[in-house]
């Protein structure tokens, strides 16, 4: 297959600045439940590749599922970019690479029957309806995938990458006149589909959870101090500055630009946030980002300061910065986007009691449920909640709402935990119809003067 891409893409390369192709071969399987029903089973499979050509700064893009169609498929992708050039190509260098990334998997799920994939998440389907009568409705969803990846460049790049990825999750709703409260948890991995069998652990308490916010009062809106959980406060880094901090929004944004400059203090020293796709086993680690550049641990604040971005290729050119190796596409049929992998602010010293004791009156956020962002200002919904009275943890509360802006957000953080954990659920992101794997993470984190919303 490298070698078909590559003949091909030498009989055009001198008709461009630079040519890319990338062929894909996936398999997997879906397993649905919705209410008390099994609504969908199926075992999808794909084959396809897509051209990407750049001329004069103007970008050519196809994709197909045809590789015998492949040379007409260059010849649009390059006629497109020679049309709409009318510029530069800025493109920062790397290396060109051989390589062959293959899979190696501790339990994998191609060789679970269907039928023990489907009676798993029918028993995990009939414990949540089980647990209580105030259950209204309930999800179980299943999935693995596997697929292999084939990437050749006119620089001489030629990479084969293997993935696969198992998730199994569950959302379920109370009722009680006429209220409703909700909950969910999801379990991935890798590579080894033992992981499935974990997700039953969570189903009573989070089941009980959503009963129990039934019952809860309605939080009072004012300014608290905050903790948040490890996974409430990975999904505020990623979602309220994560996506700040992907360089291409920076780069189209003028305003953007000039906030996310390079060298402003954020926070205290003692602030540090990463985006790291070589993590090992991490859910969102790669070896080759999408433009077949090796990913890099990227600083995005140190010590407070900002200090990085996330990169393609294209921006880190426009910008005379470092490609970072975050150039990644959810398939065939998408161009790469600079995105996230694993996101996390790092370890304190702060261990989680001492971060309450000192606390009169306060709230303790657990998990994520929702929310939205539009630039630096955000609201996110928590999963759960409780209240924090004379340095205890006190009771359950509902429909809290944390909102502000995420510079002063951060800024306000006072104490980072030492309990540093990685486990966004459910561990995926959508950018410009784009979803495809990351993951999140932060110890306990605790922040002066946040602004709650609720009653």
């Amino acid at each position: 297959m490298l070698n078909q891409l590559s003949d091909a893409i030498n009989k055009y390369k001198k008709r461009v600045d630079y040519l890319e192709v990338r062929a894909e071969e996936s398999e997997g399987t879906g397993i649905k439940f919705r209410g008390k029903e099994m609504e969908s089973v199926s075992q999808p499979s794909s084959r396809g590749g897509c051209v990407r050509a750049l001329y004069k700064g103007g970008w050519g893009f196809v994709s197909f599922n045809d590789l015998d169609k492949l040379a007409d498929k260059i010849e649009e992708a390059v006629s497109q970019a020679r049309l709409v050039g009318r510029g530069k190509s800025r493109l920062a260098q790397v290396e060109p690479v051989e390589d062959e990334i293959r899979m190696i998997f501790r339990n994998d799920p191609r060789k679970i029957s269907l039928k023990e994939k489907v009676d798993q998440m029918r028993d995990y389907h009939d414990q949540i309806w089980a647990v209580s009568p105030l259950v209204s409705d309930a999800s179980v969803v299943y999935s693995d995938s596997f697929s292999r990846v084939y990437f050749a460049s006119s620089e001489g790049t030629k990479i084969v990458q293997e993935f696969s990825g198992i998730t199994a999750g569950f959302s379920v709703v109370a009722r009680k006149n006429g209220l409703l409260q909700s909950n969910a948890a999801a379990v991935f991995d890798k590579s080894d589909y033992s992981v499935v069998r974990t997700l039953g652990a969570r189903i009573t308490q989070r089941v009980k959870l959503a009963v129990d916010l039934l019952e809860a009062e309605q939080v009072k809106s004012g300014q608290y101090t905050v903790v948040l959980n490890p996974v409430m406060a990975g999904n505020f880094i990623h979602e309220a500055f994560g996506h700040l901090s992907e360089a291409d929004s920076v780069y189209e944004n003028k305003k953007l630009r000039q906030i996310m400059r390079l060298g402003r203090r954020l926070g205290a020293d003692g602030l540090n946030v990463v985006d790291d796709p070589t993590l090992e086993d991490g859910w969102g680690s790669y070896n080759y980002d999408d433009e077949g550049v090796r990913p890099q641990k990227t600083y995005l604040i140190r010590e407070g300061i900002l200090s990085g971005r996330m990169h393609s290729r294209e921006t880190a050119g426009k910008m005379g910065e470092a490609p970072t190796g975050n150039a990644r596409a959810a398939g065939f049929r998408f161009r790469p986007l600079v995105r996230m992998s694993n996101t996390f602010i790092e370890a304190g010293k702060v261990g989680f009691d001492e971060m309450l004791k000192d606390i009169k009156l306060g709230i303790y956020a657990c998990n994520f449920w929702g929310g939205q962002t539009n630039q630096e200002m955000f609201t996110f919904t928590p999963g759960w909640a409780y209240m924090i009275r004379n340095g205890q943890l006190a009771e359950l509360v509902r429909d809290v709402k944390l909102t502000g802006n995420v510079f002063e957000t951060l800024g306000n953080i006072e104490m980072i935990g030492d309990d540093l954990g990685l486990r966004m659920e459910p561990g995926k992101c959508g950018k410009g119809g784009q979803y495809l794997r990351v993951d999140a993470g932060a110890p306990h984190v605790r922040i002066k003067n946040a602004t709650v919303a609720g009653k």
